[in-house]
């Protein structure tokens, strides 16, 4: 993956930054070789505290790589560093988490374990309770540690918990395994591993011609239920609402393995389901240095305007909550949004209205299977 993206003939952007997979032994040996390089600049004849530089995981540090020879996009993080001190009273706090972070990784690695984040940060209170109050502060710490020694968190020894499921026209083997046929799991279909590794080195075999990403679950059960798959030949996977990190790598993964599907979207038409639609595609900020490894080519299916305008009678619009405007105005900043999404957003803060997917219920409850074969043989996703 790095020789693809200093490739100039897939990406245009060159100052990019990203998280490396390794195996634990090189981990451990980047770790080992941070604490040293700490060391040494205290016990030199002029000693001094070294800032810790890490990339920084600000918007304005985003940058967008587009594909030269294809249509794909994705968000990086440029070599734009900001710095942690000892020195500094806001950020001493801050680098100390990332040195208890760093330590109870090289700990589990030694060890040969896997832990979630949720598990981490329960080990980081019961030793460090000083410096570890709350998830969020651990999970930033986790990103810090990415951006540090450039490699991924499940390198770490921090696996994802998923709350992802998948159904429909696929087989799935882990190695050594038996086969799981995804089209008999039933209405709550195959549930999602957080092991990286696991959803990495899985074999995979389809029939299918598309894969639909679903937004809600209760939606991802309705269309198990009724089989859609055996009328569109397909594959349907869900987050159950905004996407883990599980159910992205499986995303994924699946477009490498089937690069010719096309990976459709269905999500309410609101400025949320837009940003889910807009994880899934490009990547996020938020995963620093490992966004690429989880953005694929999704198009959005539906819900859109039109559908709004044809299909769902106004008594089943929704007002917009002040949640939607700050989603709004978050991606009406961001460069990465195509024109055809802008005018999408645009439509919804002039109407000030959202619609939920279900309110296409309005036509009958076999009208979604409905609704989205036509779509498809239309060829009306964007």
């Amino acid at each position: 993956m790095g020789d693809l993206l200093k490739n100039s003939i897939f990406f245009s952007d060159q100052q990019i930054c990203y998280a490396d997979i390794l195996p634990p032994s090189e981990v451990r040996l980047r770790i080992e070789v941070a604490i040293l390089s700490f060391l040494k600049n205290l016990s030199s004849s002029t000693p001094s505290v070294s800032d810790l530089p890490l990339i920084s995981r600000k918007r304005s540090n985003s940058r967008v790589s587009r594909g030269l020879l294809t249509e794909n996009a994705r968000i990086f993080l440029s070599d734009s560093f900001s710095m942690k001190s000892l020195m500094n009273e806001n950020s001493a706090n801050s680098l100390i988490r990332v040195w208890k972070v760093m330590e109870m990784c090289y700990q589990i690695l030694g060890q040969e374990k896997k832990v979630t984040q949720r598990e981490l940060f329960y080990k980081l209170l019961s030793v460090s309770p000083q410096y570890f109050t709350s998830q969020l502060q651990a999970n930033r710490s986790i990103q810090d540690l990415v951006a540090l020694l450039r490699c991924s968190r499940y390198s770490l020894g921090i696996m994802a918990t998923s709350r992802g499921v998948v159904a429909g026209r696929l087989m799935l083997q882990e190695p050594n395994r038996d086969v799981i046929d995804c089209s008999v799991c039933g209405s709550s279909g195959h549930a999602i591993s957080g092991d990286l590794n696991l959803l990495e080195n899985l074999i995979m075999k389809s029939d299918a011609r598309y894969i639909i990403v679903v937004e809600k679950h209760a939606v991802f059960q309705r269309l198990a239920e009724d089989r859609l798959f055996n009328q569109i030949p397909c594959i349907l996977i869900t987050a159950k609402g905004y996407p883990d990190i599980g159910t992205r790598f499986l995303l994924h993964r699946m477009s490498r393995e089937f690069p010719q599907l096309p990976i459709l979207a269905l999500v309410d038409w609101n400025p949320a389901g837009l940003a889910i639609l807009c994880t899934f595609k490009y990547g996020s900020v938020t995963m620093g240095l490992e966004a690429y490894r989880y953005a694929c080519n999704v198009k959005w299916l539906g819900l859109r305007k039109d559908d709004i305008n044809q299909l769902i009678p106004e008594e089943s619009l929704i007002p917009l909550k002040p949640r939607d405007h700050q989603i709004a105005k978050s991606l009406e900043t961001s460069e990465i949004l195509q024109d055809t999404y802008k005018e999408e957003l645009a439509a919804m803060i002039q109407s000030g209205c959202r619609a939920e997917i279900e309110a296409l219920y309005f036509n009958g409850y076999d009208f979604l299977g409905k609704y989205i074969g036509k779509k498809i043989v239309q060829g009306s996703y964007i």
